[in-house]
Formats: C-alpha cells, structure tokens, sequence
C-alpha cells in the first residue's frame, strides 16, 4: 500500500509524529512519503491512501484547503474524508454536539456582522476563532479586560472570520488539560497538556503555541464523556480522533473533537504509531 503523511510545508520540521508514524508504516509493510498538502507538484493519484497530519496553516486559508480536500477525494482515499473535515475544522461543531447532549464548555458564537459587544458577561473566558488550532488568535481576558476581548472579536469578525467566546475553567491551572487519543474507535492512549493561556499574555505568532506534555491514564468520567462525544460523531468511527477535555466543577468538559489534523503524541505511548500505522493499513 502506498500512504501519504499530509503536512505542509510550513510545518515539515515541526511535526514530531511524522517520523515515527512513517516508520512504522514501512515496518508493516507500506510505502511512506511524506507530503505537502499545499506542494503543487505532488501527484496524489499515486497514493492509495492520504491521511492528514499536520496542514496547521490551513486555518489561513480554509477555503482553498477544503476545495484541496475534495479535489484529492477524488484522486485517492482521504483520511479523514472530506464531510468529515468540512464539519470539524469549524468549532460550530460544538453546538451539534452539544445539541446531541454531550458536555461541552460552554460556546457562544459571533458571526460576520455580530455585534462583538454581545457576548455573555463571564468572569474569565478565552476568545478565539471558529475556525484555528494551535492557540493561534486565541487569548485569555478578566472582566476587566473586556473592552481589549471586544476590540479582538472585532478584528476577527472584520476579517470575515466567527468567533468562539467561552468561559476559561480555572480548574485546568491545576490538573491541567486531557486529550484521549482513539484509533478506528478503540483508546489507544491519552497525555496531559499544561495549561497554555496566561492573562495578560497575547495570542502566539507562531504556526501553534509550545505545549508542556505528559503521559497519563484518564479517569472514569473523562472516558465516558470521550466515549459520549465519538458516539454523537455523525459519521461513524473514525480511523482517528482526539478528544479533548478540560476539567470543571461539575466535571469533564469537552473542549475540542480533533478529527482533522490532531497531534498524537506517540512519543509518549510506546506502541501507538504501530496501532495506528495498523488500523491505516486495514483501511
């Protein structure tokens, strides 16, 4: 089988689980190459499979990314197809799956010609972009900070890009933050990531923000609200998710479904880059 590892090409050297996934894909057998998804002379009829790994600048240019999507849909197989990618790499996502009665923290939307001054009064929250990843635009505010929060919105919103306004849950200073890794529908492992938004501190410049990261085994109540998130998935099971979840009173919240172009740490679970290099090859 011939597989395609999508990067781009501003993320080559920055991508950690290219190297290991590759591997493990030529140790079962295949044939690896990994690609740009934004290299024009790639010829992706060539591969039987793409699978999305990191094409983290595709939240400057979404449009032209998704038309990318659809048109190598049709060259070769897409992983994650492309409904799958067009519903995830817009966070309104989390009101359908909110909808569907899964915990999610709680998201108030802006579109283009909202009034950014709409937005609840909360005590501390985190505005950033429907469409980003990587903490790229993304920032944390006090209430008293809500006139610089409105001024950011409204950047986003002249742009022509939504916004997400949520409140930040203090509880993540402390235990930090949960991402359950699954493979075709089965948990392969999970890390701690520390918290990365500072009050005061302004939106990262770079492709995606330095995160602090551990291996560690999520409780009961963050695998069920995992397992509760997958199931109102409307596309089925996947080849790959992340599931991220932030703590809160009331406990686990969903933070983010990553479908797309997820990290998977396989540098902190011995074994996952063969899992999954195993579930890609069975596709």
């Amino acid at each position: 089988m011939k597989i395609a590892l999508v990067t781009a090409i501003a993320a080559f050297a920055l991508d950690d689980d290219l190297a290991p996934l590759r591997d493990a894909l030529a140790r079962a057998g295949a044939s690896v190459a990994i690609v740009a998804w934004d290299d024009p002379t790639v010829s992706w009829g060539r591969f039987d499979v793409a699978v999305l790994r990191s094409p983290w600048d595709y939240t400057q240019r979404p449009v032209e990314f998704l038309a990318w999507c659809e048109r190598v849909g049709t060259q070769t197989r897409l992983l994650n197809p492309l409904p799958v990618v067009r519903w995830n790499t817009d966070k309104h996502y989390l009101a359908d799956l909110g909808a569907a009665g899964v915990p999610v923290v709680e998201s108030f939307f802006l579109d283009p010609g909202n009034d950014p001054s709409t937005f609840p009064d909360y005590a501390e929250f985190v505005v950033k972009p429907a469409i980003g990843a990587g903490s790229r635009d993304t920032q944390r505010y006090g209430r008293a900070e809500r006139a610089a929060a409105e001024a950011h919105a409204r950047r986003l919103l002249d742009e022509k890009r939504s916004v997400l306004v949520q409140p930040y849950l203090d509880q993540v200073d402390a235990a930090g933050e949960s991402a359950l890794i699954f493979f075709d529908g089965v948990f392969s492992h999970a890390i701690r990531k520390g918290p990365l938004l500072s009050r005061g501190e302004g939106p990262t410049q770079a492709l995606f923000a330095t995160e602090d990261i551990v291996a560690r085994e999520p409780g009961t109540a963050e695998f069920d609200v995992a397992h509760q998130a997958l199931e109102a998935i409307p596309f089925g099971r996947l080849a790959y998710a992340r599931v991220d979840l932030l703590p809160s009173p009331d406990g686990p919240r969903l933070l983010e479904l990553e479908l797309t172009e997820p990290s998977l740490f396989f540098a902190h679970a011995a074994g996952s880059a063969d899992r999954f290099a195993a579930v890609l090859l069975s596709k």
